[in-house]
């Protein structure tokens, strides 16, 4: 078994690659750069992850979504792999020890936000790592024209001038050529070197339904494809609305959305996983990395903003290669509201220095103040007291996150950490001197064990209040307490929306915004709320043709299976059925005649079809048998 191979068996227990992979890990390995486009569920992370366990040293994973990224920690944890993530909502000397670990530790995996990439803290640890391999996730998040663009994405073309020979894997699952050519400059390729999957599922049938009562559709459609769904919905309020309903009648569905708290969003999440929910009405934000083949039905009950956000929600059905179902359902109400929505995607920069300003006088900030801290943000309380409209403070929030100025974390958990700020003789000396806290630090100690002086490790309080028999509010007194002597550094848990000021906070007239290059993204913007339009009313051209065309992919004939093909498919086999009828008629308006002679006079394709065509024509009194068997017309 080759090197590459047994890492896979060995960690994630396949025995084979899925096509396209071992040609990018090989590419990987040989030290190319490399785009990998692959689509939605077709393996991404295995390709950077095992090239970077077969080479010595650190593989640097950049992404945006920190959900995603701490998903992957954790996955990469329980397989036995070392793997940390640095993230906006740590403090400064949290990030410190991680980023010393990686220097000087067995850290395989250091996963980070683009963000990060131009902190000075992280440039200066960086030329100190062994760095093994770069990867970048979302990679079209560093183009412009892009569906999803981020400025601080091109942070990431200058890192690799202080890591010059290492080379990169940038992946994503959804590019148009113009995007494809825009990330292999912006991050400096040696050369030109795309590995692509086709954009087509076989197995995937898209469809798009235009209906006025949305909601009895949707019931019908539940009613007849068995299996897990997923349900996506613009709303919070309409996933609770919608999730009712659907119980209401009989159907097994939940609710899940980035405002629930996080025990809630896990419970709701596994029980969907595991079977016990079969229908999980969602936001868009569901579905980002969770690891469910067995899904059916994907349905949109609004418009998608746009066909790459739309491919990769869809792709989220038939993972396992069976037969799945994508379907869109809308109306003409849904066009305006996708216009309307496009308007308030397009704040005046006016408006967005408006908005700036309110958040700086919220959080109290002077200017040149609040570089990478972090704080909860209640986004309906907040729109409330600064009189905005609460999509419009979504909008420009995630304008000025694509500025690189902020960044906005709707769905948020990070558990409580903590970190032993001192030596083991300085502890022991400290437990001898204050009683009081010495079961406590002799708990964490059995509990956590040694790496706690080493690294921030997740805590319990209620785990640790379970085993001191005591209150967890007990707990959380006696462990602020010995962060505020310095004997430890407790970063409490967050389980609310987060807004973090990536840079220092600037004076309004010196935001470092660009008028023109905001008017260049509001075009495409529209311009790709004006594909997605297209794209639901055209039913004259194959849904995964007119998918893959707009991914460039342009020699791909039809899928056979969506709702346009079916349709034409249908309206050909009555043509053709038609053609037998007038046959038919003709031979037998004289004369009866024998179903064997008739078959070999009409000398059918498919002798079934006609046979099936005449029980039919007989079942109806269209056709009849004589007293000798022979056919006659009715």
């Amino acid at each position: 078994m080759n090197t590459t191979l047994s890492i896979l068996t060995q960690y994630w227990g396949y025995t084979s690659f899925r096509p396209g992979q071992e040609a990018i890990i090989d590419a990987v390995l040989e030290g190319q750069d490399v785009l990998a486009l692959l689509p939605t569920g077709g393996g991404k992370s295995i390709c950077f992850q095992v090239p970077a366990l077969a080479k010595e040293g650190i593989c640097i994973v950049i992404t945006p979504l920190i959900a995603l990224m701490q998903d992957q920690v954790e996955q990469l944890n329980k397989r036995g792999i070392k793997a940390i993530a640095i993230n906006s909502s740590m403090g400064k000397r949290e990030i410190d020890i991680k980023l010393d670990n990686c220097v000087y530790g067995d850290i395989k995996f250091l996963y980070v936000s683009p963000e990060r990439l131009k902190t000075d803290i992280f440039k200066e640890r960086l030329t100190k790592m062994n760095v093994s391999l770069l990867a970048i996730d979302e990679a079209h998040c560093i183009s412009q024209w892009g569906y999803d663009f981020r400025p601080s994405y091109l942070e990431i073309g200058l890192i690799r001038d202080i890591i010059p020979t290492v080379n990169l894997i940038a992946l994503t699952a959804t590019a148009t050529e113009k995007v494809r050519v825009d990330i292999q400059e912006k991050l400096a390729f040696r050369e030109e070197n795309l590995f692509q999957q086709s954009f087509a599922r076989p197995n995937l049938s898209y469809s798009v339904r235009k209906v006025e009562d949305k909601e009895t559709k949707l019931i019908d459609v539940l009613n007849k494809v068995p299996g897990s769904a997923i349900i996506y919905v613009n709303t919070r309020k309409a996933a609770k609305e919608l999730a009712t309903k659907l119980y209401q009648n009989n159907i097994s569905a939940d609710f899940y959305h980035a405002g629930l708290p996080f025990a809630d969003r896990s419970t709701k999440q596994t029980k969907w996983v595991k079977n016990q929910v079969r229908v999980i009405v969602a936001t868009n934000a569901f579905g980002m990395g969770i690891d469910k083949a067995d899904v059916r039905l994907v349905i949109h009950m609004n418009l998608p903003q746009d066909l790459e956000s739309y491919y990769q929600e869809a792709g989220r059905a038939g993972r396992d290669e069976k037969k799945a179902f994508a379907l869109i359902l809308y109306n003409e109400a849904d066009i305006k509201d996708l216009k309307d929505k496009l308007s308030l995607q397009s704040p005046s920069l006016e408006l967005i220095k408006r908005l700036y300003q309110s958040l700086a006088n919220n959080y109290k900030m002077a200017v040149g103040s609040g570089g990478g801290e972090s704080f909860d943000f209640d986004i309906h309380t907040f729109s409330e007291i600064y009189k905005f409209n609460y999509l419009q403070v979504y909008y420009i929030l995630k304008k000025l996150e694509d500025e690189g100025l902020l960044q906005f974390n709707e769905s948020f958990h990070n558990p409580s950490q903590i970190h032993i700020n001192i030596d083991n003789k300085a502890l022991y000396e400290f437990q001898i001197a204050n009683a009081r806290f010495d079961p406590l630090i002799k708990t964490l100690l059995r509990t956590y064990g040694g790496e706690l002086m080493t690294d921030f490790l997740k805590i319990s309080e209620t785990q640790l209040a379970k085993i001191l028999e005591t209150s967890e509010k007990v707990i959380t007194d006696s462990l602020d307490k010995l962060h505020e002597l310095e004997v430890i550094t407790y970063d409490k848990k967050k389980d609310k929306p987060q807004i973090v000021f990536v840079e220092k906070r600037h004076a309004i007239d010196e935001m470092p915004f660009d008028n023109k290059k905001l008017n260049q993204r509001q075009q495409v913007a529209k311009d790709k709320m004006e594909a997605i339009v297209k794209y639901v009313k055209n039913d004259h051209v194959c849904r995964t043709a007119q998918l893959l065309t707009y991914f460039g992919e342009i020699d791909f004939d039809k899928c056979g299976v969506c709702d346009v093909c079916v349709e034409q498919k249908k309206v050909g086999q009555e043509e053709h059925l038609k053609h037998y009828r007038q046959l038919l008629s003709n031979l037998l308006v004289e004369n009866p005649m024998p179903v064997e002679e008739l078959i070999d006079q009409i000398n059918p394709k498919d002798k079934e079809e006609l046979l099936q065509l005449i029980r039919v024509m007989v079942d109806a009194g269209e056709l009849k048998y004589d007293e000798h068997w022979q056919l006659m017309l009715g």
